[in-house]
């Protein structure tokens, strides 16, 4: 009989899981901390020779790779810089510029894996060595859930060029493992990416991981663990998409406006028209 048999089991509770994006040229083609160098010029925190020694760091970073010598030497050099500066002009710079620095450099396979992540009921969560008065703007921008990263040690209200917390290597993976706890996050079922061998902790930390743009040392660890490769190509500007669509929705508006006036006329000349004979 229909109805008569139930399941010894109670119903299976749904399992949240979670995907975690490093940032820097994982879902930005660039480092994040120092995509606001122009603006920082322009408001007086950075000189001009501030601003190439921030540049030649950013350069060694571009092109000798984030491994830990060269993203150590990025975060001391931009750790030195700021000593000193107030903590709500920094926020408030990073707030009114980011779309201007971020929009241009986000991959767009990184977007549409984060909103196909969302879609499936994933939070998302940045975890980035950058500090997080700049990664918390570009979270929202991107739409995360949440991020972790690494925080700056303030005193009167500016930093003092200390880093109390730095996400960074084996930080990474317990930060991962210490939020899955307090969120109630499946680990074995959840995603990990990231470009850079000093990762593979956060990617050992979930059930899928997976190496973007990955160099020779992390190709290698990747066919070692057994994660996916992905290659990210392509740039796009977050405003332009949106604006694009803006100005499709406006073409189909005016569109459909043109259609029911041409309907409207007809009708009104055939009203008016004599029926023939």
């Amino acid at each position: 009989m229909a109805g008569r048999y139930r399941s010894k089991h109670a119903p299976r509770t749904p399992v949240r899981t979670a995907a975690f994006f490093d940032l820097d040229k994982t879902i930005i083609a660039t480092s994040s901390s120092s995509a606001f160098g122009r603006s920082f010029l322009s408001e007086g925190l950075l000189t001009r020779t501030d601003a190439v020694r921030a540049a030649y760091a950013q350069l060694l970073f571009q092109i000798g790779g984030a491994d830990e010598r060269q993203t150590s030497r990025l975060r001391d050099a931009l750790s030195e810089l700021i000593a000193g500066w107030e903590v709500a002009k920094v926020r408030s710079i990073v707030e009114e510029t980011v779309h201007a620095h971020i929009d241009p450099v986000v991959y767009a396979e990184a977007l549409d894996l984060i909103r196909r992540h969302q879609l499936n009921g994933r939070d998302v969560i940045i975890v980035s060595a950058s500090v997080e008065d700049v990664v918390q703007p570009i979270a929202d921008l991107l739409g995360a859930d949440g991020i972790l990263a690494s925080t700056l040690e303030v005193a009167d209200g500016k930093y003092t060029g200390g880093i109390t917390s730095y996400m960074y290597g084996q930080a990474k993976a317990d930060a991962i493992k210490e939020l899955a706890d307090r969120r109630g996050y499946h680990l074995p079922g959840s995603y990990a990416y990231s470009d850079s061998i000093t990762d593979v902790p956060m990617l050992s930390a979930v059930g899928h991981g997976f190496a973007v743009n990955p160099d020779r040392a992390l190709r290698r660890a990747a066919i070692d663990n057994g994660w996916g490769m992905l290659r990210f190509h392509k740039p796009v500007a977050l405003r332009d998409d949106a604006a694009q669509k803006s100005v499709l929705l406006t073409l189909v508006v005016v569109a459909a406006s043109v259609c029911v006036g041409a309907w409207m006329y007809r009708a009104a000349r055939r009203a008016v028209e004599p029926d023939e004979d």
